[in-house]
């Protein structure tokens, strides 16, 4: 094989790649013209990490080498054009379900007089509620005769085995981050996991018409985190798109962005490659999510490998080489537009979904019944917390919960294990008692709110770290964590990070708004109700975001709460009465006209150490009449939520979950005296 190259001594193959292709100044985005200003070599892309070469060579192949071997006959690769597959991965709050909006409502996707809520892509209720995105979700536009199938992920940390799950359906993400903060934890877990399955990455700078966005800034730091991971020289020259995804604006300068997302949707189909197929081989489908509808039963979603997908056909379903049954494909669907839309077949390469399999789990490959073979499984990171969850055992159980027993946890808890493969489930030290792992307490405390709402009746522990054994050291996950607090408030804020065994690595300020970033390496048992003290600490200014980081020797003791609680002293209904001389020893979590049983936490006491209190004395009842009236004013209750409880409680205490109420109480089997 004969090789020459031709090119300049003096500029890089970027720069090369970047003045060969003309740029477009009049182009036809989703049916408006708009014309660019942009000049010649104008777009911003890194120049490559390799040298530029010193002399002049030409390459070319001589026609022997262009016959391939009979092997690679077999498995000719090709590579489909008419689609793109993309994930949105950002860390949490840079607006990647919002661009998602812009996107959906410029590509035609809804009738123009169709009112359309905020997030649409963010159905469920808890994601309404919270304002996070939770689940990965599927939905696809078509722009310029190309279909592009587009996944939405979380952005919270606890939540990352979802964006593990999903990337390899895809061949390039929308990397979004904030023009503002720059690249977050978050952002460097989920860009470490796109760089590892070889993903093409579009970086978009979002919010970039805040007051003090800092685009350069951002896309230097982007660019030095590509090289801290280890990217590759073509992943390292990627594209850069300034947006606004609240305003449905894009551009390839800060400076002058378009009318609409044209420059954007453009990137995608340029930037990232079309899926790279074996159209004539054998059926391979990876299930990388599952669906269930009461009518259809249980629906696997994923990407088509190789083959083609037709209704009706028998196929191999298959966990390992030795493990493979057989299944028929009822319902065939392609995701068009907002909708799942029934299809007869499905090429290689399009994300699909696929009904008639009533057994099947993620990880499992749909595959040729004579000649297919299984995809490697999904691997996603390991939990880091753990918790337990029992039966209710108060005086007040089964008064309000529709699934009470152990059985239906256990059957509840398996079926969340279906979909949820960050989480593990293992029996505890009863038969009543479950050990729940998952990434993070909220990790858990989502599954705890759904379960609440689906009837069940149960109580949960607090949460504990899972710590490792390496020859005979005792090693603990660390995380880092990233404080954005207002300048005045930081002094508090650095003592309590202190206090949790927390080691600051970075500080910087931004802009004129006075706000200090701080980020500190810092044991997962330190974080452990730290999110209700740092509001405290700061007044309710600082925002805390942590990721996952490694694993590291154990810190030592860390004191996560001061003071005691206030424990009911017997059961009944509470009193204004005896709520009156209460409320001096601390703060209340009941109201009068409230009952309470023994063991129950009603208040936070103002010291360390426990106290028991009767808030169920009633004042004893004379035929002497007082010669004035005595009006008792009582402060407002503290309303604590789930994931409040949850920080709250410690070793001895326990969360009362039900559909209507939610109770903390000591645990009766780790009882101890107050002092």
């Amino acid at each position: 094989m004969e090789l020459s190259l031709s090119t300049s001594s003096s500029a890089s193959p970027a720069v090369l790649r970047r003045q060969s292709s003309p740029l477009l100044h009049n182009q036809q985005v989703l049916g408006v013209s708009f014309a660019s200003s942009l000049k010649p070599g104008g777009v911003l892309r890194f120049n490559s990490r390799r040298r530029p070469i010193p002399r002049p060579i030409t390459c070319s192949a001589s026609p022997s080498t262009a016959e391939p071997s009979s092997e690679v006959k077999k498995k000719t690769l090709v590579r489909r054009n008419d689609v793109r597959n993309i994930a949105i991965v950002a860390h949490v709050d840079h607006g990647k379900t919002t661009l998602v909006d812009s996107m959906l409502r410029q590509a035609k996707v809804f009738r123009d007089n169709q009112v359309m809520q905020e997030r649409i892509m963010d159905s469920n209720d808890l994601e309404r509620e919270r304002g996070i995105t939770i689940l990965s979700k599927n939905t696809s536009i078509t722009y310029k005769n190309t279909k592009v199938n587009i996944i939405d992920t979380p952005g919270h940390s606890d939540f990352g085995g979802e964006v593990e799950r999903v990337l390899n359906m895809v061949d390039g993400v929308l990397l979004v981050v904030d023009s503002v903060e720059g690249p977050m934890p978050q952002t460097r877990f989920v860009l470490k996991k796109a760089l590892e399955f070889g993903h093409a990455v579009v970086v978009v700078v979002n919010k970039i018409d805040r007051p003090s966005a800092r685009p350069e800034f951002v896309v230097n730091s982007t660019f030095e985190l590509f090289i801290e991971l280890n990217a590759t020289d073509e992943q390292c020259d990627f594209q850069a798109i300034y947006a606004s995804g609240i305003k449905g604006k894009a551009g390839l300068t800060p400076d002058d962005l378009a009318e609409d997302l044209g420059p954007l949707f453009e990137a995608i189909i340029r930037c990232v490659p079309g899926p790279n197929i074996e159209k004539d081989g054998a059926l391979q489908m990876l299930a990388t999510n599952i669906e269930y509808d009461e009518h259809k039963g249980r629906i696997a979603i994923g990407r088509l490998h190789a083959g083609a997908l037709r209704k009706g056909m028998d196929v191999r379903v298959c966990t390992s080489e030795d493990s493979c049954r057989f299944a028929r494909v009822s319902e065939l669907f392609v995701y068009e537009k907002f909708y799942r839309v029934p299809a007869d077949t499905v090429e290689a390469g399009d994300i699909c979904a696929v009904c008639g399999i009533d057994d099947i789990q993620i990880g499992e490959t749909i595959a040729d019944k004579v000649h297919g073979k299984p995809l490697p499984t999904i691997k996603v990171e390991e939990p880091t917390v753990k918790m337990s969850f029992s039966v209710n055992t108060s005086p007040f159980s089964g008064r309000e919960g529709k699934y009470v027993t152990s059985r239906n946890l256990r059957d509840r808890l398996n079926r969340e294990l279906e979909r949820n493969l960050a989480m593990k489930v293992e029996d505890g030290e009863t038969a009543d008692t479950f050990i729940i792992s998952g990434r993070g307490t909220l990790h858990i405390t989502i599954l705890i709110e759904n379960m609440r709402r689906e009837g069940y009746e149960f109580m949960v522990g607090p949460p504990k770290v899972i710590n490792k054994r390496v020859n005979d050291k005792l090693l603990e996950p660390y995380e880092v964590a990233t404080v954005e607090v207002p300048e005045n408030h930081m002094g508090p804020v650095v003592e309590l990070l202190g206090k949790r065994r927390g080691q600051m690595f970075d500080m910087q300020g931004v802009g004129s708004e006075g706000t200090v970033f701080l980020r500190y390496k810092i044991p997962t048992r330190g974080l452990l109700g730290l999110r209700n003290a740092i509001l405290t600490a700061s007044r309710g200014t600082a925002i805390l975001n942590t990721v996952f980081d490694s694993y590291g020797p154990w810190a030592g003791d860390i004191s996560t709460r001061d003071l005691g609680s206030l424990v009911a002293f017997e059961d009944g209904t509470s009193t204004s009465y005896a709520l009156a001389s209460a409320q001096e020893r601390g703060q209340m979590f009941v109201g009068a006209g409230v009952d309470v049983y023994k063991g129950q936490i009603v208040g936070i006491h103002q010291r360390p150490g426990d106290l028991g209190l009767n808030i169920c004395k009633k004042k004893a009842a004379t035929n002497i009449r007082s010669n004035k009236d005595v009006t008792v004013v009582l402060d407002t209750p503290l309303t604590y939520s789930l994931d409040d409880c949850i920080e709250y409680i410690e070793e001895d205490e326990l969360v009362e979950v039900t559909p209507l109420s939610i109770r903390m109480c000591k645990n009766p089997k780790m009882a101890k005296k107050g002092r």
